[in-house]
């Protein structure tokens, strides 16, 4: 069993800048891929950012590419999420989610592969 707990999230003004982070329990973090999903009211949980087990594989929705980076630091249990440039748009609930039958560096973007996920952190981005 994993355990997921999400922070950093708050109020920020369209082209700020947040950082969420991600903090796992359990003893085998670093077999998991992991990834960032977000839901904004009345719409589907989407897809955001993946990274895969050992760092060396990330995958990023359209959306985000070029203002959003991936990390994990296996060491300290824990994924990150830069967020840069921030716009109205990517007001949402932030989740991040563990796919525990990761397997080499593959990472995926549907949100079946995830089987444990966190409580969300509210990101608002203002204009």
């Amino acid at each position: 069993q994993v355990q997921l707990v999400e922070s950093g999230g708050g109020l920020v003004q369209a082209g700020g800048s947040l950082t969420l982070s991600c903090a796992a329990s359990g003893r085998t973090f670093s077999s998991y891929a992991m990834g960032w999903f977000r839901q904004a009211p009345g719409k589907e949980r989407e897809f955001v950012t993946a990274i895969s087990r050992s760092n060396s594989v990330t995958s990023y929705a359209d959306s985000v590419k070029g203002r959003f980076t991936i990390s994990r630091d296996n060491a300290k249990k824990t994924v990150y999420l830069q967020m840069n440039s921030l716009k109205p748009e990517d007001t949402a609930v932030y989740y991040c989610a563990a796919d525990p039958f990761a397997y080499g560096e593959y990472v995926f973007e549907t949100k079946s592969r995830y089987t444990y996920w966190g409580q969300g952190t509210q990101v608002t981005v203002s204009s």
